[in-house]
């Protein structure tokens, strides 16, 4: 992604740094969430977030390890104007780097961790959350810490951790997970789509078990992958159900999934709106030749394919399909094994 999507500003930066940064949308709707008078934005980085924090609060005390880094979070902060700025290098955990900062409204850490893990744990951030409670405690009782959003609810819960668990996506992408401690929790989990902000809460009560079908009704809906990722399918589904009728719940593969009605709803936190088209077989090389046949008498000319097939071997396969197709239509080929479900785009562009 390009600075120019991530930033209003050309960043000053080394390439590990921009990777790293918080994107515009995020910080500025996390900086608004988390307004106030003084905050602590320790392991800032080059100051992606801390110039949205210095925007929307009285002063700012920006903490990073390298001194690289944070002469970037200088210079990036001065091309926004921004004096309200305190930075201060070194280890946020160290004594000296906590004794000059004052007591703050907030304390907000972005904790380094592996850039690839097997499995996405609380261990694997440096510095670790209660670690970082225990240090500022005399400074501060509110703490919000940025986490990998890969992470569900309930492995974050079962380290014992009372918090909001926030996840964001940005631009149909899951993106950040932020957790929430002390006053500033207001839920257990969240959800939320950015650019739009439209959000989504847990239930205060517990919701029944969505029917599951592995055949398409009339109409489909993929839903908004932070909702997927805060556990909030059944909350999704409830507002659903109010309009729709029957919602049905479809396991494409590990990372994907279809929610189905027979009435259409249009939903702020859902991803893509689809007709269903036809639920066919996809087991033999026959199946897949009437699949062929009947997106020619469709009017199809494009195959996006949607499911468990090896990257290496996907080109291949829409090719396949799409030898011989000659039509106006795109359609959307979700693949769950044993079927293939194919849906048209609603409202595509």
């Amino acid at each position: 992604m390009s600075q120019k999507k991530i930033f209003e500003k050309k960043m000053s930066s080394d390439n590990d740094g921009i990777r790293f940064a918080t994107p515009e949308p995020v910080a500025r709707y996390r900086a608004a969430r988390l307004k106030c008078g003084n905050i602590a934005d320790i392991s800032c980085g080059i100051g992606g977030q801390t110039i949205y924090f210095a925007m929307q609060c009285r002063h700012v005390y920006a903490v990073e390890i390298d001194p690289v880094k944070l002469e970037y979070a200088r210079e990036n902060c001065k091309k926004h104007n921004l004096t309200n700025v305190t930075f201060i290098c070194g280890d946020a955990l160290d004594p000296e780097v906590i004794r000059q900062i004052p007591p703050v409204d907030i304390v907000f850490s972005d904790p380094a961790r592996p850039p690839e893990e097997e499995t996405r744990k609380m261990t694997g951030l440096c510095p670790q959350i209660p670690d970082v409670m225990t240090a500022y405690a005399q400074k501060c009782q509110n703490f919000a810490f940025e986490a990998p959003p890969q992470m569900p609810p309930e492995r974050i819960l079962a380290d014992g951790l009372d918090c909001e668990m926030e996840y964001l996506s940005l631009n149909g992408q899951l993106n950040r997970l932020t957790l929430y401690f002390g006053n500033i929790k207001r839920h257990k989990r969240v959800a939320v789509s950015l650019p739009s902000g439209n959000a989504m809460v847990d239930a205060p009560v517990d919701l029944p078990p969505i029917v599951e079908t592995n055949k398409l009704m009339l109409f489909a809906y993929e839903p908004d992958p932070s909702i997927v990722a805060a556990g909030l399918l059944n909350e999704l589904t409830d507002d659903l159900i109010k309009i729709t009728g029957p919602v049905r719940l479809i396991h494409v593969d590990k990372k994907r999934i279809l929610l189905t009605s027979d009435l259409l709803t249009i939903h702020p936190m859902v991803k893509n709106n689809y007709i269903a088209l036809r639920t066919m077989p996809a087991k033999t090389n026959e199946d897949l030749e009437k699949i062929r046949e009947f997106l020619e008498k469709s009017n199809v000319g494009k195959v996006v394919i949607r499911g468990n097939v090896d990257p290496k071997e996907y080109w291949n396969f829409r090719n396949s399909l799409e030898s011989g197709l000659f039509g106006t239509k795109k359609v959307h080929l979700y693949l769950n094994g044993e079927n293939a479900m194919i849906c048209e785009l609603i409202y595509d562009e």
